[in-house]
């Protein structure tokens, strides 16, 4: 199972109480923070996110909204006494930006910050129990999007039936990986007769600032939870085109020709209080659509 958390949902002005873009993706034994705009900090204190369980940091692009909230996070995990390392996968001119900041201000890190630079697509994280990989988006600036997916998970095994077939125990691991056992007489049982499958991993697409791109359908496809920036609604179509943004009808049909399972929306502009609208025009394009709202959590 995975877990969002929404930690800020508005595009480049904080306005109406909400925040720019942050979330983190939780599994049982790690977190995953995607964007780190600013404030971030403070939100993981409010919706009681631990610091201590974030191992990667993935910042999409460097405009402000995005990453102004990262050295503060850093600086904190310092002074906290982080001691496990941090894999920071960001655009190649973070890496100066943050040394220049640590430098001016005389701050060594009591942990190791690992940085990736984001240079071409493909895997960036191959974990225990994750990948994740970063696909390109069409933004002003060079904008990367995101791809969690869990691993195969073992077969389950049937122990009562093994027992039948009298496998030993030391070859259960070997059955749950796939494997048939073969007996002493050469017989073989098939895998399929002591296991069954598992269900399949859950996987997130993140898909930062961009501008309607029919290409990333592809990039998505069939993922459990996408979420598309919106930053305008559809009358502003030729606005958000030219400041590389999309709009509700866009991201909805990202996620149609996608064939993901769910939709999630945010990145809204500060120039709307309200966000029924957005929810509504998107749906019209793809029903399965829900709000990026600040401070919920979707169960992936």
């Amino acid at each position: 199972m995975l877990a969002l958390t929404i930690l800020g949902n508005n595009s480049a002005i904080p306005a109406f109480d909400r925040n720019p873009t942050a979330q983190v993706l939780q599994t049982q034994e790690e977190s995953f923070l995607i964007d780190c705009g600013e404030g971030t900090q403070m939100q993981l204190s409010k919706y009681k996110i631990k610091r201590s369980k974030i191992n990667h940091i993935f910042i999409s692009h460097l405009h402000g909204d995005h990453y102004f909230g990262l050295i503060g996070i850093l600086t904190s995990m310092s002074l906290l006494n982080r001691t496990q390392d941090l894999h920071l996968h960001a655009p190649p001119e973070l890496e100066q930006l943050i040394t220049l900041q640590l430098n001016f201000a005389a701050t060594h890190l009591c942990f190791n910050l690992h940085f990736h630079p984001l240079q071409k697509e493909g895997l960036i994280v191959d974990g225990n129990k994750m990948t994740v990989e970063c696909f390109k988006v069409k933004h002003r600036i060079d904008c990367w999007g995101f791809l969690f997916r869990e691993k195969k998970k073992p077969r389950k095994l049937d122990a009562e039936r093994a027992k039948i077939y009298e496998i030993p125990a030391a070859f259960y691991d070997n059955l749950q990986m796939g494997e048939d056992y073969v007996t002493k007489k050469g017989t073989i049982v098939p895998n399929e007769e002591v296991t069954t499958a598992a269900s399949k991993g859950k996987s997130y697409a993140y898909c930062a600032d961009t501008i309607f791109d029919e290409s990333l359908a592809e990039k998505v496809k069939g993922v459990d939870l996408l979420y598309h920036e919106t930053t305008y609604l559809k009358d502003l179509h030729e606005r958000a085109a030219a400041r590389f943004h999309s709009t509700t009808v866009q991201a909805g049909t990202i996620a149609k020709k996608g064939e993901v399972n769910r939709l999630l929306i945010g990145h809204f502009s500060s120039k709307y209080e309200i966000l029924d609208e957005f929810l509504q025009e998107t749906k019209e394009v793809f029903e399965n659509t829900e709000l990026a709202i600040q401070g919920s959590c979707y169960i992936i």
